[in-house]
């Protein structure tokens, strides 16, 4: 697997959210060397999930890796299903058309399909039930815990700030559109050249940054730029507004230019054939 063929090196901070212009969404990219990442500004006031999409598609020829701070499948392995007693599908990618084709929201939202499973599937409130009965992880997740990484979410829980189904199940929707036009890794294995997508925790990048869990926000100049020194790279240039959103992705792409070369990121010993085509995995949980 040669991750040293990419030249530029994009992260983005996803949304789930309701309607079609999203805040939340950012996109930073940069290219090879020590310059630091820069915002790319969308084609309207805000990204749409579409935009992102149609962003990629136009680059899929380039040497290009693509970071998603998202969950890229739910889980099954454990319990044979990942949504028991609905759907049939046994691999990632039968999952992701099952969930695009179940959503009708706009601009690849699934809102939708978590809020008409709520109690079945989600949680979304203490009327669901005791929210431990839905607290299923991917192998990816149950590895990184086990090793002291951190305490991740899962995508079934669907309330709080901390949550990831919204943004990960329109993650779904965006995979299926890209699947077979862009390299998803590890449900594909690493191509000779083009671009590749893989999900990223912006938590592991700042940790590689030097920050400390439960302090992994950056809100301000100086920070950010302490966090990139840490990742050598150089200064950024000033931002507009400072939010998480902002410098999780700036501060991502960074963490994936100076990681994508990692032989053993892109073969982590725990990452079987089945884990890749079932559930995928997190780059850069080893």
């Amino acid at each position: 697997m040669n991750g040293r063929r990419f030249t530029r090196f994009a992260a983005i901070d996803w949304s789930g959210a309701r309607g079609s212009r999203h805040p939340g969404i950012a996109l930073a990219l940069c290219d090879s060397g020590d310059t630091a990442p820069e915002l790319v500004s969308p084609p309207d006031r805000h990204w749409s999930r579409t935009g992102i999409r149609d962003w990629i598609l136009e680059r899929a020829a380039d040497p290009l890796l693509i970071g998603f701070d998202m969950s890229f499948c739910a889980p099954i392995l454990d319990r044979g299903a990942y949504l028991p007693g609905e759907s049939s599908a046994t691999d990632a990618r039968a999952f992701w058309a099952y969930v695009d084709a179940q959503s009708e929201d706009e601009d690849l939202g699934a809102a939708s399909f978590l809020g008409s499973r709520r109690g079945r599937h989600f949680y979304l409130g203490a009327a669901d039930g005791p929210k431990a009965r839905f607290m299923h992880f991917r192998r990816c997740e149950q590895h990184f815990n086990a090793s002291g990484g951190g305490k991740v979410t899962t995508v079934y829980d669907a309330i709080g700030a901390a949550q990831v189904a919204k943004a990960s199940f329109a993650g779904m929707r965006l995979l299926h559109a890209l699947d077979g036009k862009v390299a998803i890794w590890p449900f594909d294995p690493l191509p000779a050249s083009g671009a590749v997508v893989v999900e990223i925790y912006t938590a592991i990048a700042a940790r590689a940054a030097g920050l400390p869990k439960g302090r992994s926000k950056l809100r301000d100049a100086a920070a950010l730029d302490a966090a990139l020194a840490a990742l050598d790279t150089r200064p950024h240039a000033p931002l507009a507004r400072y939010d998480d959103h902002a410098t999780d992705a700036i501060l991502a792409a960074a963490w994936l230019r100076a990681n994508a070369a990692r032989a053993d990121l892109w073969n982590p010993p725990a990452l079987t054939a089945e884990i890749a085509r079932a559930e995928g995995w997190t780059f850069g949980i080893g």
